[in-house]
């Protein structure tokens, strides 16, 4: 079978990633989870010792600033890194999608004024998708427009779950610019400060426990920006957008194999610890079936996201291999660390371990970047055009 590119160099890396996460940032999580001054000043301490380290912005292009390790390499380290959730902010890849797309589209000006101070860890951007008003698994529904006035873009958008958008220095609004355009093409990208006059954050949408977090309601009113400020072509914004998505899904699927594995070990341990009725939890038919199962369902989905990696490393778009492996990550990253949970019991539902913290992230895992029942239904319609030459094990 395949390695997919696991080699002793890429292993070696791996090891002091994993070194990493585990003796840093995993015993700063208590701290992190408070998100105040004092987790932001630990959360800072952490992105200088990765640098000491050199373990910064290792997927980067090296043209940009980054280590430029090459998207295999750096979908193994995800793995690692996404044992923690504070792992991608803690090694300089929380980032990654957008400096990519600003490295692909932007233009010098851009690139000078976001793109480097992003890849060094010095300023946050936000990506503004999502509508209320509107569904969000269809963006060719997007109600939030742009005209030009001049040489300045005049925007009215109203954006819900933008995250990050409360401590971003720039958030990319996607919106209607060519409204006599075919569906796909009436959209744009344009860069918005966020210090801009009449770009107002609504509020922090408190969501399954957060009181505070990051997902933000915005509205724009009459926003004034330089043309220069249009991310890439007028209309290519839905293009912009899936090409964003693409290698961000897995990503995603690689962290959450990071965050299975690790509710798994902590899994087991309880297993092994924990005495009742007559014997430990690990003596116990039902128990060792949830850790059989777990294990099936962490290497199938590893398995399938590697492969969607190698297809993508190798210039396919891998659509079929990127949506399969969205949706059955995230219902696998979810039955793991439920079994988790029941296992330890009344301890699973408190903050005494990260369990519950992680099932709530998983059920996220199911909504953002294209809820299941979307990535269902393409691949579906994919397969069904093509049943025999369309699917990846064609």
């Amino acid at each position: 079978m395949t390695s997919y590119g696991l080699t002793d160099d890429v292993r070696a890396v791996r090891k002091r990633v994993k070194t990493f996460i585990n003796s840093e940032v995993i015993p700063a999580e208590p701290l992190l989870m408070r998100e105040n001054e004092e987790a932001e000043h630990s959360l800072e301490e952490l992105k200088q010792s990765a640098k000491r380290q050199g373990l910064w912005a290792l997927g980067h292009p090296e043209e940009i600033g980054g280590g430029g390790l090459p998207f295999m390499t750096f979908v193994y380290l995800n793995e690692i890194i996404g044992r923690s959730y504070w792992g991608q902010n803690a090694v300089g890849s929380l980032t990654m999608q957008d400096s990519l797309m600003l490295h692909r589209y932007g233009t010098a000006e851009q690139k000078e004024r976001w793109l480097k101070p992003l890849v060094a860890g010095e300023i946050l951007p936000s990506v503004g998708l999502t509508e209320p008003e509107v569904a969000g698994s269809d963006p060719t529904l997007m109600q939030s427009t742009a005209t030009l006035d001049g040489d300045v873009w005049v925007i009215n958008a109203h954006k819900w779950f933008t995250t990050g958008a409360n401590k971003a220095a720039f958030t990319t609004i996607f919106c209607q610019t060519e409204p006599e355009a075919q569906r796909h093409a009436k959209f744009s990208a344009i860069i918005v400060p966020t210090d801009t006059p009449g770009y107002e954050i609504v509020r922090v949408i408190p969501t399954m426990g957060h009181t505070g977090g990051n997902h933000c309601e915005l509205r724009l009113r009459e926003v004034r920006v330089p043309r220069g400020f249009l991310l890439g072509k007028r209309g290519e914004g839905f293009v912009i957008a899936q090409k964003r998505l693409g290698p961000g899904r897995i990503f995603h699927c690689m962290r959450w194999l990071g965050q299975a594995q690790r509710a798994f070990e902590l899994m087991c341990e309880r297993a092994k610890t924990r005495f009742a009725h007559g014997s430990l939890l690990a003596e116990k038919g039902e128990i060792q079936a949830y850790i059989a199962e777990s294990a099936a369902e962490i290497q199938a989905a590893r398995l399938m996201t590697l492969d969607a990696a190698r297809a993508m490393d190798e210039g396919d778009e891998a659509r079929v291999e990127i949506a399969l492996i969205k949706f059955w990550g995230a219902r696998m990253l979810h039955n793991v660390v439920d079994r988790a949970i029941q296992v330890h019991g009344g301890l699973g539902l408190t903050s005494d371990t990260p369990l519950e913290f992680m099932y709530r992230e998983a059920r996220y895992a199911r909504i953002y970047d294209g809820p299941d029942e979307v990535h269902r239904m393409t691949v579906a319609r994919r397969l069904l055009k093509d049943p025999v030459g369309g699917t990846p094990w064609a």
